[in-house]
């Protein structure tokens, strides 16, 4: 199956479980539990503004993630819901991560950027505790919803763990996710190589292949892909070989109805008769988008090397 393969099955079950991303009654409610309302719409909102951004209008894929887009902007009611929840949580950032996804694929709400705009000039927002990974997010988050950072991204990049280059042995899960999302939100999730530092730039060039093998060796499918989106997203990529293997890799861990497990043996992937995925919504929602982010990616990277050794102009 090749990385094209890949991303239109994966975009397909995601197509199919769309209503999965809904918001329910629960996304306003002060017990909500965000992490199964407004993070699965976000993560759905951002990789199809990435997708969209790297793929050729008249590509069938980049329909197919403009209708994605168009479904989660409708969830939000155009964006009311924004300035809803900023009036109920003011200082919660988790809003504004998400609305920022929306921001960068032009779908915007002055109301609610207007009202984070003040929010987002006091003490209390600028001092909320966070980790560095997570303020490097907010940062951005900011400048790609209009407003102004509320710092600055190298001291905020030094205090992550993969802005202070450290030993490649102490890489782990934890690390893993932390240096994959230093890397989109220096990158604009993928859009733009050149915001990795050369040091960084460097280091990844150096280890990002053994890690990579170690998490697919370890069936850690769901980091595995976003090492993947790294990979495609920085100056320096791996091999073309280490490449091919790894996504080999993913393919034969992909299910025929285009789910992929975050981790784990892999269960069916040959499919059962009736191609219904073997797997929880909740156990393979995040790898398979993953997947198809990684997967675009990729095929956009290709793509220009190709029109840069024929000499066609970007």
């Amino acid at each position: 199956m090749s990385v094209r393969e890949v991303e239109e099955t994966a975009l397909e079950w995601v197509w199919a479980h769309r209503d999965r991303f809904a918001l329910g009654d629960d996304a306003l409610a002060a017990d909500g539990q965000v992490n199964r309302t407004w993070k699965p719409l976000g993560e759905l909102a951002q990789v199809c503004a990435s997708v969209s951004a790297c793929t050729p209008p008249s590509d069938p894929v980049h329909t197919r993630v403009s209708d994605l887009l168009d479904f989660a902007w409708q969830q939000t009611r155009q964006g009311e819901l924004f300035l809803l929840m900023q009036s109920l949580e003011p200082f919660a950032t988790y809003p504004l991560e998400v609305y920022a996804a929306f921001a960068s694929a032009g779908r915007r709400h002055t109301g609610y950027e207007a009202s984070a705009a003040v929010v987002a000039r006091t003490r209390g927002w600028r001092l909320t505790e966070q980790y560095p990974t997570r303020r490097l997010g907010v940062i951005e988050a900011e400048r790609r919803s209009g407003l102004s950072p509320h710092g600055r991204v190298p001291q905020a990049l030094g205090r992550t763990w993969l802005g202070g280059l450290p030993e490649p042995w102490t890489f782990e899960r934890a690390a893993g996710y932390a240096l994959t999302h230093v890397v989109f939100h220096l990158t604009e999730w993928g859009r733009a190589a050149q915001g990795v530092p050369p040091d960084l730039a460097d280091y990844l060039r150096h280890w990002l292949p053994p890690w990579l093998d170690t998490c697919l060796e370890a069936r850690m499918w769901d980091l595995s892909c976003e090492l993947l989106a790294v990979a495609a997203s920085v100056p320096s990529p791996p091999d073309p070989a280490v490449l091919d293997d790894a996504w080999q890799r993913v393919a034969a861990a992909q299910h025929t109805s285009g789910a992929i497990p975050e981790e784990g043996a892999v269960q069916d992937a040959a499919g059962s008769a009736d191609g219904a995925a073997p797997y929880a919504f909740t156990d393979c929602y995040h790898s398979t988008l993953m997947a198809a982010f990684a997967a675009a990616l990729t095929t956009a990277r290709l793509r220009d090397v190709d029109r840069a050794g024929q000499g066609v102009p970007g």
